[in-house]
């Protein structure tokens, strides 16, 4: 029996092997046929998962919830050290210094990815800013959000921490952060599906092992890991929780 496996689609780009290496990597140490599937949208992995196409999946935090409650995903590990930040940044000559003085109908790009876009615009509402008045600019990922601030196409970016702090130390110098999220709690994880979770605890001790092995750490360092952590159920649960407080 052959399984899927996949990444929401929000990863950053330079991992994109480091995901095809890992699973390379989890078919020989578990000996199963597991098949790396990369969805270019949200729209279109949210199909797959629907249509329960999705055995294994790297998922970011707003998905998690779904996964867990309608699709009774568990949850397997997280990367050690590793949490979910939105940036909320402008271009270095922008007149705006601070959230506070955003006005209504600024442009604000930001990308599908779901949880990020949450605590971006939770983190707007000091100027008064909610969806209802601000015009969105639409980015098929975080390079193009940098790129509208750069050509004037967006006044705001809302960005995935991790994928500013990878973009070049040129297009940063063109960039200037207004604030930084700090919530600290929500990460994304790796779920396991109702197909292999008689396996769940072999595989989630082969990933929390993983850093021990020298070919493993290698592994992990393609994926910009040090190492997997165990996710209790109960923690994802809070997870969960929160990000349901957030979104309402």
């Amino acid at each position: 029996m052959s399984y899927q496996f996949t990444v929401s689609p929000d990863f950053t780009p330079d991992h994109l092997s480091g995901w095809y290496i890992f699973n390379t990597w989890l078919q020989k140490q578990t000996d199963l046929a597991i098949h790396l599937e990369m969805y270019n949208d949200f729209h279109s992995q949210r199909a797959a998962i629907q249509a329960d196409k999705i055995d294994l999946i790297y998922a970011n935090p707003f998905d998690a919830a779904m996964l867990v409650r309608e699709k009774a995903f568990l949850p397997l590990v997280k990367a050690e050290g590793a949490a979910d930040e939105a940036l909320i940044v402008v271009s270095a000559d922008s007149p705006y210094d601070d959230v506070a003085d955003l006005n209504p109908g600024i442009r604000v790009a930001y990308t599908e990815d779901p949880d990020v876009r949450l605590m971006g615009m939770i983190m707007l509402e000091p100027g008064d800013l909610d969806s209802s008045n601000i015009m969105p600019v639409m980015a098929d990922n975080y390079v193009l959000v940098a790129k509208y601030l750069l050509k004037n196409q967006a006044d705001v970016g809302i960005f995935l921490a991790e994928a500013y702090d990878d973009l070049s130390a040129m297009i940063k110098s063109q960039l200037k952060v207004l604030v930084r999220s700090q919530i600290s709690v929500i990460h994304h994880a790796l779920m396991i599906g109702p197909k292999l979770q008689d396996k769940r605890a072999a595989i989630q001790q082969l990933l929390v092992d993983m850093a021990n092995d020298e070919k493993g750490s290698g592994v992990l360092k393609s994926l910009g890991f040090n190492t997997w952590q165990k996710v209790a159920d109960e923690e994802m649960e809070f997870m969960i929780d929160l990000m349901d407080t957030l979104n309402t």
